[in-house]
């Protein structure tokens, strides 16, 4: 069975290479565009693996990830942090809130797919 990743990141642009990336890697891929459209997206969908943007209108990243580990369900969901941001203090601060990686834009999609596949395994 094909292993599902959602994508939350407000740009289109983005998701749509992140949707080319998994899908030719195998992985069911769900999308939702900001924060809270991604807790609701996760709360009805589930994920196996969930990548989401830091910047983002409505809720931003940060707020995303403490909400999912916030529900016992996706305490343990592995969640990759893609970004422009570089910042030590902001990757302190999404690891803080629960993030399992990070991957910073633009992102390489063969290496993208491998970051996934280590921490859906």
């Amino acid at each position: 069975m094909k292993k599902t990743v959602l994508t939350v990141d407000d740009s289109r642009t983005m998701r749509d290479m992140l949707l080319m990336a998994l899908e030719d890697a195998g992985y069911h891929v769900i999308q939702a565009v900001d924060g809270i459209d991604g807790l609701e997206t996760l709360a009805a969908n589930g994920a196996d693996v969930v990548i989401t943007d830091i910047n983002m209108p409505r809720m931003d990243g940060f707020g995303f990830i403490e909400g999912m580990r916030a529900d016992p369900n996706h305490r343990t969901t592995p969640c990759l942090v893609l970004t422009t941001e570089s910042d030590a203090e902001k990757k302190a601060r999404a690891r803080a809130a629960g993030a399992t990686g990070w991957i910073v834009k633009p992102f390489d999609p063969a290496k993208l797919v491998d970051a996934v596949r280590r921490v859906a395994a």
